[in-house]
């Protein structure tokens, strides 16, 4: 199982959010380039980008930083926020972008999500945001009705490489995951999932690493490798001895 260190980017600088709100932030480095350093200095194999201002405009607004963060380190990573189109898509991938987060339009625009695998075979994921089971989109600030499993199943079939379910009840919070509902979606649809959300010590990636069975792949880890809650090596050697 992979352990993803999260880098959220905000007004250029490298934050956690709470419960997904944006005017709820802690800053923990004005540098985001060396955190990615930091992280693969530290054995990360993944890191996984969010360009949290684009998630809310709709567009790409931290791309600068992005690439920078992409040729700066060796390992792979996964990019989102604000990817709505097909040349937004292109850009981060022609970047050097291992992987593309399809997050709002993956609700409004599946089509969207068709068309990038049949372009990108296995270089598209999909995020999912719950609040209470239900869809959130453009940055968490509009929680919608529809149902993330009904939401996931619709992808089956169409080559995404997994799909990304962050709970953002948890989301920066330190409370640890929410289990059940983890393995009630990972369940719910034959698609890999990577869980997010709520990680606070060395035990909940103990219970999520449990989840294997049911498909969850790997765990986004944010706040709690920031606070020093988590020691990022630990736990990668925890799930290399389980590998």
């Amino acid at each position: 199982m992979l352990i993803i260190p999260a880098i959220d980017i905000k007004g250029g600088r490298c934050v956690r959010l709470f419960q997904g709100k944006m005017n709820q932030e802690t800053v923990y480095s004005d540098d985001p380039v060396s955190v990615a350093k930091r992280w693969e200095d530290e054995g990360a194999e993944f890191l996984h980008l969010v360009d949290l201002d684009g998630a809310v405009s709709g567009a790409p607004k931290n791309k600068e930083i992005i690439g920078n963060i992409i040729r700066s380190v060796k390992i792979p990573v996964e990019v989102g926020g604000g990817i709505r189109n097909v040349d937004s898509i292109k850009e981060y991938i022609s970047m050097g972008s291992r992987k593309v987060i399809i997050g709002t339009t993956a609700l409004e625009n599946p089509e969207l999500v068709r068309e990038a695998c049949k372009m990108y075979y296995d270089k598209i994921m999909v995020g999912i945001d719950a609040k209470n089971g239900q869809v959130a989109v453009r940055g968490w600030e509009d929680v919608t009705g529809t149902s993330a499993s009904v939401l996931a199943k619709k992808f089956e079939g169409m080559g995404i490489s997994g799909i990304i379910y962050t709970d953002i009840s948890r989301d920066g919070t330190l409370s640890g995951p929410n289990i059940d509902s983890i393995k009630s979606f990972a369940e719910s649809v034959n698609i890999p999932i990577i869980a997010s959300g709520g990680v606070s010590n060395i035990n909940d990636i103990k219970n999520i690493m449990k989840l294997k069975k049911h498909g969850v792949t790997g765990v986004i880890v944010g706040k709690a490798i920031y606070s020093g809650s988590v020691n990022l090596r630990e736990a990668i050697e925890l799930c290399s001895h389980e590998g």
